[in-house]
């Protein structure tokens, strides 16, 4: 299991503007990369769509917010495009990035388990170490909550 402190794990994967997101590439900067199970479900639009929200505030601290899910890149463009979404959507379809950051998960749902993305979110600093991790988020003041630790980050 990661901890805070410890290097992010890198990826590299394909973005809904149809180039590709390597992570390694953002450092010197702080990056957010929050992992959510699926586009266009009512949790993680509410999410998707407060990081986007916030995103000029982010860009304000000098990050970078990364929505990362199994979904396809098709997927990920009519999510965009359906919630006019300002942060960039990578997608994880092999769940490489997902399982290097163990949050595919096993989880339960009306009494039937299942593997899916936990919702989880990295704050990662400008040297690529992770800064504060949230596991198991709870939607609600969640994007509001990594706004302010990235703003005591940068700050």
């Amino acid at each position: 299991m990661l901890q805070d402190g410890d290097i992010a794990p890198d990826f590299e994967l394909p973005t809904d503007a149809g180039g590709r997101l390597k992570l390694s590439r953002l450092r010197g900067k702080p990056v957010v990369v929050y992992f959510y199970p699926k586009d266009d479900t009512s949790g993680c639009t509410i999410e998707a769509k407060d990081f986007s929200r916030l995103a000029a505030e982010f860009r304000k601290a000098g990050a970078e917010v990364v929505g990362v899910s199994p979904d396809s890149v098709e997927s990920h463009q009519k999510f965009r495009s359906k919630y006019d979404l300002t942060v960039r959507l990578a997608a994880d379809a092999d769940k490489s990035a997902a399982m290097a950051y163990g949050v595919w998960a096993k989880k339960s749902m009306y009494g039937r388990t299942y593997m899916g993305v936990e919702r989880s979110t990295f704050l990662i600093d400008k040297a690529g170490r992770l800064a504060r991790s949230w596991r198991k988020v709870k939607v609600p003041g969640h994007a509001e909550e990594v706004l302010a630790a990235t703003r005591a980050l940068a700050g």
